[in-house]
């Protein structure tokens, strides 16, 4: 799984700027209509300061994008954040980013200078994702479709009846929190047994550490997926105990809404056959109902560059409708 590409010449019709909001960066671009990345800007995540600190940085790679030529060609502002998030009132309450709980992201943004008379249109990191694959990427032409983000957490989005489901609040699709083991462990989101405390690409470590890996360097997914690859024990045990309940998860959402296809991305899923192999073997055993036999998990195709093409996708369909962006719609 590559970036999505940049574009080889100047655009030259409207464009798109982009954020994509994370625990780890805040990351900025102009993007044309074909989904093609035409300037970039990039800060890291200073997730434990001041909210007002965030701000800044998230200021910071605004006006970056705007310094460029091309910043009179935008036409709308897509955000993709880390949530939960509120589109009825804009706001993002990041389980990563501690300082933002209720924080007017969409509020705080259109004060920017730069941004004067340009929609800003907000949307969950996953959500964002699948809006990604599904126009330009592997959900492309699927009516239903569940997409994944499986890394430091699991997030997902939902596509249904030909269109990006956001749900009421803009959290539908939250399949990293359910459960899926009901004697499991405390999760930070107050549940138990969530799926996200199984098969993050931080669970996948912390499981291979238990069974006794010694991580050679870092101790993180990327390294566990390495030694499952040279063929030792507890990181291939690590990764099908993650891959099974990422399989219960997806069959439990392909029953409700009869979907065919499952697009998963993010860090976890770049580990290649180590994850996908025993995925595929659970979801065979969790799928088990005769209109699920063509359920399918495949690899996104768009890289960590999805946020970045979703939201622009999504900012340029103009939807949800503008009064929910700025905390004057219902549900």
């Amino acid at each position: 799984m590559s970036s999505y590409r940049s574009a080889a010449a100047p655009p030259s019709g409207d464009l798109i700027a982009a954020l994509d909001i994370g625990g780890t960066k805040i990351a900025g671009a102009l993007v044309d209509r074909d989904g093609a990345l035409v300037h970039r800007a990039r800060r890291a995540t200073p997730a434990q300061k001041p909210a007002d600190a965030l701000l800044d940085s998230v200021y910071e790679v605004i006006t970056d994008l705007a310094a460029s030529p091309l910043w009179a060609k935008v036409q709308a502002v897509g955000i993709g954040s880390a949530g939960p998030i509120d589109l009825t009132r804009g706001t993002v309450s990041p389980v990563n980013i501690p300082a933002w709980r209720d924080f007017p992201l969409v509020e705080s943004v259109t004060r920017h200078p730069a941004l004067a008379r340009r929609q800003v249109l907000l949307a969950g990191d996953a959500v964002a994702m699948t809006a990604a694959e599904h126009r330009h990427g592997a959900a492309r032409g699927r009516r239903n479709a569940l997409c994944l983000v499986v890394s430091t957490g699991v997030g997902a989005g939902l596509v249904l009846d030909g269109g990006v489901h956001h749900g009421l609040t803009g959290n539908a699709g939250h399949l990293g929190h359910i459960s899926v083991d009901y004697d499991g462990e405390p999760c930070p989101c107050g549940a138990r047994g969530c799926l996200e405390t199984l098969a993050s690409g931080t669970a996948i470590t912390r499981h291979a550490l238990a069974l006794g890996w010694q991580a050679p360097l870092t101790a993180d997914a990327a390294g566990v997926a390495a030694a499952a690859r040279a063929g030792e024990a507890a990181a291939l045990a690590a990764f099908d105990r993650a891959a099974r309940a990422l399989a219960a998860g997806i069959a439990a959402t392909a029953a409700l809404i009869e979907i065919d296809i499952a697009v998963v991305g993010g860090g976890v899923a770049q580990s290649g056959e180590v994850f996908f192999e025993p995925l595929a073997r659970h979801l065979r055993h969790y799928a088990a109902m005769p209109f699920l036999k063509e359920l399918r998990a495949v690899p996104a195709e768009l890289g960590p560059d999805a946020g970045l093409v979703g939201a622009a996708v999504l900012a340029s369909a103009g939807v949800p409708p503008v009064a929910a962006l700025f905390g004057e719609g219902t549900r």
